[in-house]
């Protein structure tokens, strides 16, 4: 194994993730996850699908994010994570298919619309 990528995308974000054998070291962006994204409940996301195969601190990463918010670019992560486990080992696929780590979530935000304030917000209504 030299070295497995693979891309993640969730709303605007996109990112492409390197898997290395290694110690377990995240790297995103050039900096350690946990400073990259500083809240608990996203540096959780990034780390699931290596809890979820029992595959912690194997392999190194290294991750390039851009667009969207920090959400959005952890849950690129976590798929872009995923899809390169898959790719290293046919029998991860089931339990990352259960969590829908490999399910591309394909809501995106609703163009605002002319003669509106927002996507559907109206102005208000006067009969006289």
């Amino acid at each position: 194994m030299d070295m497995i990528n693979s891309v993640g995308r969730r709303k605007a974000a996109v990112a492409r993730v390197y898997l290395t054998k290694g110690e377990g070291k995240i790297t995103v962006n050039g900096k350690d996850f946990r400073a990259y994204f500083p809240q608990q409940h996203v540096q959780g996301s990034v780390t699931d699908p290596f809890a979820t195969v029992a595959a912690e601190g194997i392999y190194d990463v290294n991750v390039n994010v851009y667009g969207g918010g920090f959400k959005g670019q952890a849950e690129a992560v976590r798929m872009g994570i995923s899809r390169a486990l898959v790719k290293l080992n046919e029998e991860f696929k089931k339990p990352l298919k259960e969590k829908k780590f490999l399910t591309r979530d394909s809501r995106v935000v609703e163009r605002k619309k002319y003669g509106k304030p927002k996507a559907r917000k109206s102005f208000q209504f006067s009969k006289r």
